[in-house]
């Protein structure tokens, strides 16, 4: 049984990363994560700098949306708080003053030295409350705000309606909506309207991130829970609460009423995903968290349909125990960019630094196509295997680097593989780097669709005594989702291996 099932608790209680042993307060220098801690936000913990348990009756809390808001500010959302009565790891309980959200307002525009809470909504002096109310018409445990964005004189929250926690990484939601503020953010109004039923629990904007760009607000939605793709829609900013505007990105472009039709543009598992467009990068930046590599990643685009290059590790739970979240800041514009990272242990908010330097964009779209994005000796993911594989480490079986990857058996088939997202039509280059043994005879590289159905292109391939380049060329088709894979068939039972490793994935001019 989840030992976390049942807490009221924001939505990241049920994150498997919320189930590693702690280990010690956050170094300043860490061996796998990029992103470096500057201080705290909210909570509490080393470097706090606001102290919101005492200013403002925070003592635990998480997420930490921000947005540029309607008076000018830096806005800052956060998810389930607690005050007296906790100051444990993780979310409390219902009595020590639990609210489900908060927001505080910042000047700050140092951030070096940490991100200045100035203020905060509240009821009573020294004691935030509670902006978003629950909906008391169906069965919900909290109200968790997931993006926000600002047009004129009127602010925006995303939030999604939690109806249970389920196993690790997942939780089911009655609905996503928008709520709006007309006076700073003092008070909200949920739209009865401007809502996303969770029918059967597949709607793709139950979570979401939210950019402003001149008329249009784009929206990038995932479904409940921390395993889905990313979807998009836009719509002009004055039109927000208006479901029939918004135009949704499917495998023929954008179109009025068609969130039903979505292609992805990012390939999930995508978590708490955060977006803003970068000018000293001139491309779109995204953060999110990646639950099967306990890490937040960072991707990038020339556009916000894409293509999305493959996730790059910020910050590793190897560093930071119990790790989620990685919401930008809005002024994240030069080299370096911040952004506000969860923990559960302990259940604060602290701002992070990663200069952009120490991480120059991988334009591959395959992640961790050379297997060194990782923790020595870490699971596979963002690879999954098939039937017999895996992955070396320091083995010297690389072609460069340290680590490989590799599939053997002695029967059935077996493979390495990873989902990926492609532009519909467009023609894409699959290449990697293969050595297998004298008994192969079988061997397939290439690229198909989802749960190993229908191959799109492949490369079959025998015995390579040494490291060989393969490639593939292909065209997406309008499923927009596929999955890159590298495999063999053992023949006669006898034994077989592949050794892979360099594997890239680019869009042809």
């Amino acid at each position: 049984m989840d030992p976390l099932r049942g807490l009221p608790v924001v939505a990241a209680l049920c994150a498997l990363t919320a189930l590693l042993p702690a280990a010690g307060t956050a170094q300043a220098e860490t061996s796998y994560s990029v992103a470096r801690p500057v201080a705290l936000v909210a909570g509490q913990g080393d470097g706090d700098v606001n102290q919101t348990k005492t200013r403002f009756g925070v003592h635990a809390t998480d997420l930490g949306v921000m947005w540029r808001d309607s008076r000018g500010r830096v806005a800052v959302a956060f998810g389930d708080t607690y005050g007296e009565g906790w100051s444990g790891d993780g979310a409390g309980p219902e009595s020590a003053d639990w609210r489900f959200n908060t927001l505080g307002h910042s000047d700050d525009t140092d951030l070096t030295d940490g991100m200045r809470v100035d203020s905060m909504v509240t009821d009573r002096p020294g004691h935030a409350r509670q902006i978003l109310p629950g909906d008391p018409t169906v069965d919900e445990v909290t109200v968790i705000p997931t993006a926000a964005v600002s047009v004129g004189t009127r602010d925006y929250i995303h939030y999604m309606s939690v109806r249970s926690w389920g196993q690790a990484g997942t939780w089911t939601t009655n609905y996503s909506g928008l709520a709006s503020s007309d006076d700073g953010g003092q008070t909200w109004t949920k739209s009865p309207v401007a809502r996303w039923a969770n029918q059967a629990g597949g709607d793709r904007f139950q979570m979401a991130a939210m950019v402003r760009q001149g008329d249009l607000v784009y929206v990038f939605g995932t479904p409940s829970g921390r395993y889905g793709n990313a979807y998009l829609a836009r719509v002009p900013g004055s039109r927000l609460l208006e479901p029939s505007a918004y135009e949704y990105w499917t495998a023929t472009g954008w179109q009025a009423g068609a969130a039903g039709r979505t292609v992805p543009v990012v390939a999930g598992p995508v978590a708490e995903l955060s977006v803003r467009y970068s000018s000293h990068l001139r491309r779109w930046v995204a953060l999110h968290l990646d639950e099967p590599r306990t890490a937040i990643v960072m991707r990038t685009a020339p556009g916000p349909t894409g293509p999305w290059t493959g996730g790059q590790v910020v910050a590793h739970s190897a560093d930071h125990p119990g790790l989620y979240g990685g919401f930008l800041h809005p002024d994240s514009d030069g080299p370096d960019l911040y952004f506000a990272m969860s923990r559960w242990s302990p259940y604060h908010v602290r701002l992070m630094r990663l200069r952009l330097a120490d991480l120059p964009v991988n334009p591959n779209l395959v992640q961790d196509g050379g297997f060194e994005d990782r923790p020595a000796g870490s699971a596979p993911a963002p690879w999954i295997v098939n039937g017999k594989g895996g992955l070396d480490y320091g083995k010297g079986n690389a072609h460069t680097g340290a680590n490989n990857g590799w599939v053997g058996n002695t029967s059935g088939w077996n493979d390495l593989h990873q989902k990926v997202v492609l532009t519909p039509g467009r023609r894409y280059r699959l290449s990697g780097w293969m050595r297998s043994s004298g008994s192969t005879s079988e061997g397939y590289f290439g690229v198909r669709g989802v749960s190993g159905q229908g191959v799109v292109a492949e490369r079959r391939f025998g015995s390579l005594p040494v490291h060989t380049r393969l490639s593939v060329d292909f065209t997406a088709g309008d499923a927009g989702e596929f999955e890159v894979f590298l495999g063999g068939w053992a023949v006669n039972n006898q034994d077989f291996w592949v050794q892979t490793d360099d594997i890239a994935l680019e869009e042809l001019p």
